[in-house]
């Protein structure tokens, strides 16, 4: 099965810069100090260049190129706090992380999600700074903020399937209501529409079921339910995202 490309997983420790910082202020994505870092460069819209030469990819958001202006803004000369997980990389090397401006109870993240120029991404392993991340997106959709008025930036519907099928290869949010729920061979399909070859689809790997379950998320129970389900998309007969993690679909109503 052709995975899907979640965002990195946001595990949240802290490898900061200078004085530890009171208990009180900490926020839910961090957890110990454990070293310093001062940003060069600014490469896309979630990746910078350390001054010790080391890159860094900010964890658990999707951006675009048009996030890179803003976030040269914020971080350009800086001293930054960074949180991670001592092994944090990615397959590149680069140091996945957390980042914070200096006195900032929020990170980085939150400040881009909150000004609507990114949006969580697929996989975020810490329910709790989940949680944070996407009360930061779910707010600046709300008001309309950033590039939330973009079409193709905000949730996609599920009952246009063109639309969906135009994102392939893209990250994209996609709302709709669930029309059945049918097992076949080790993957469960959470189908929109009737005809596979041309409807949207959300694919769960079975063996993932009891992972699904037990974060309140139970597959075979979404018919009839609307949800919203974030991810890269594919094709599979029609447009399909395959959802890895429970992270990734939200229940909305």
């Amino acid at each position: 099965m052709h995975h899907c490309r979640p965002g990195p997983a946001a595990v949240c420790v802290i490898l900061a810069l200078g004085a530890a910082e009171p208990a009180a202020a900490q926020p839910v994505c961090g957890a110990a100090v454990v070293g310093a870092a001062q940003v060069s460069a600014v490469t896309d819209g979630r990746t910078l260049l350390l001054t010790d030469g080391r890159e860094l990819r900010l964890a658990a958001i999707e951006v675009t190129e048009a996030s890179r202006a803003a976030l040269e803004k914020l971080v350009r000369g800086q001293p930054l706090t960074i949180r991670t997980a001592a092994a944090a990389t990615d397959r590149y090397g680069r140091v996945v992380a957390f980042v914070h401006l200096p006195g900032a109870t929020e990170s980085v993240q939150q400040t881009l999600l909150g000004e609507g120029l990114a949006r969580v991404s697929a996989r975020v392993d810490d329910a709790a700074c989940a949680q944070v991340l996407l009360k930061a997106e779910l707010d600046a959709r709300t008001a309309g903020r950033g590039h939330w008025p973009d079409p193709n930036f905000a949730p996609l519907q599920a009952e246009n399937p063109a639309g969906i099928a135009a994102k392939r290869g893209h990250f994209a949010l996609v709302e709709g209501k669930v029309l059945s729920v049918r097992e076949s061979g080790a993957t469960i399909y959470v189908n929109f529409g009737r005809r596979w070859t041309r409807d949207f689809t959300v694919m769960i790997l079975k063996r993932t079921e009891r992972t699904f379950a037990s974060a309140g998320v139970q597959p075979k129970r979404l018919e009839g339910r609307r949800i919203r389900v974030r991810g890269w998309v594919e094709q599979r007969g029609g447009p399909a995202i395959a959802a890895l993690a429970p992270g990734q679909i939200e229940i909305l109503d």
